[in-house]
């Protein structure tokens, strides 16, 4: 099985309040539908959580009771969200239902943690594919925070049998330096543990694109000798489908574990 983390940044456009990218997830599904392989899917938020999350500091946990409506709306919005995806996805011709994460998940200081997954498990026996996403959900310590897509992927993952981890963002991948700001940016292919500590020692981490380098961070911790992680950009047409197919595409791959 093959668990895919379809990226905010790819589904919605994160610079406007709950602008979704229908043309693009419809095209997604359809490679994922034509690869006929098994797969599991997580989405992250993108504008549908992150813009009101960071408005009223909702990833830092209670703190005032102008957080309890916002925290609802986010809600609200991710759910809106992953029914556009689910959508999309029956088009394709994949049976799949949205889980919402505070159904099968806590936090307990930012950490997540399982406490039941039957539904989830069951789903996918029967063929039908549970498809869950970032939220807002509640925390035994700070009243709520912020469950991430990546959070989700790495738990599924230990789950799961899971044989390949594909996050599907809007970047070619893992480069030395953002290539937005430095010409000289090269993008990696490949990236173990020690290869990615160089980078952060040498480049910085603000220096480095984006929130890539957290999640590459993720990436590394969900790797295994028999399991590759793959960083892969959603934007251009075919490239999960090829990837899917076992073909040779423009990504990083992230191989050998942290440990």
């Amino acid at each position: 099985m093959i668990i895919i983390k379809l990226g905010g940044s790819v589904i919605t456009d994160k610079s406007q309040y709950r602008k979704f990218n229908q043309e693009r997830v419809s095209k997604l599904c359809k490679e994922i539908k034509d690869s006929g392989l098994e797969v599991l899917v997580v989405h992250g938020a993108g504008s549908f959580g992150h813009v009101l999350a960071r408005q009223y500091g909702l990833q830092n946990g209670f703190s005032s009771n102008d957080q309890i409506i916002a925290a609802a709306q986010v809600q609200y919005d991710t759910r809106d969200l992953s029914q556009m995806i689910i959508k999309e996805m029956l088009s394709a011709g994949i049976p799949a239902v949205s889980v919402a994460p505070g159904s099968c998940f806590v936090m307990n200081n930012d950490k997540l943690i399982a406490t039941d997954t039957e539904a989830i498990e069951r789903l996918n026996k029967l063929g039908i594919m549970p498809v869950t996403f970032g939220d807002v959900v509640t925390d035994r310590t700070k009243g709520f925070g912020i469950c991430s897509g990546d959070q989700l992927m790495e738990v599924l993952a230990e789950l799961f049998d899971i044989k390949k981890v594909i996050f599907v963002s809007d970047i070619d991948g893992l480069y030395t330096a953002d290539p937005k700001t430095n010409k000289g940016a090269r993008l990696l292919g490949s990236v173990d543990p020690e290869m990615l500590q160089k980078i952060k020692s040498e480049s910085g981490v603000d220096d480095v694109t984006g929130g890539v380098l957290s999640k590459v961070e993720a990436m590394l911790r969900m790797s295994t000798k028999n399991r590759d992680c793959v960083l892969v950009n959603g934007t251009v047409d075919g490239r999960l489908g090829a990837l899917l197919r076992g073909e040779t595409v423009t990504c990083t791959i992230a191989r050998g574990g942290t440990k």
